[in-house]
């Protein structure tokens, strides 16, 4: 089993930061790509960022240049750090990671979302 666990939710203004956590753990062999993904209601869930084991990287058209996705190998760790924060960015955010258990088997699994609120 593999387990996800995020933290860095929250509400903030306009114009502000917020740095999300996603910490893998369980029977992780390997992992290939970590992601972020948002779904703001009524709307379908949507890539945000993410980052390959290579460290190449993806973002979204709307979030480029105010997003950064970064992940630290050691720790089975993703982050992402929001800067110029928009009221269009409220969305659950989601974790997604993807890659091999102790059998090899593929995996891809999701985290429980962070709720991300921008609003004054």
């Amino acid at each position: 089993q593999v387990q996800l666990v995020e933290s860095g939710g929250g509400l903030v203004q306009p114009g502000g930061s917020l740095r999300l956590s996603c910490a893998a753990s369980g029977t992780i062999f390997s992992i290939n790509t970590m992601g972020w993904y948002r779904q703001a209601p009524g709307k379908e869930r949507e890539l945000v960022a993410s980052i390959a084991n290579d460290g190449s990287t993806n973002y979204a058209d709307s979030v480029k240049g105010r997003f950064t996705i970064s992940r630290d190998n050691a720790k089975n760790t993703v982050y992402l750090q929001m800067n110029s924060l928009k009221p269009e960015d409220t969305a659950v955010y989601y974790c997604n990671v993807k890659g091999r258990s102790w059998t090899r088997v593929l995996i891809d699994v999701w985290g429980q979302g962070t709720q991300v609120t921008v609003s004054s």
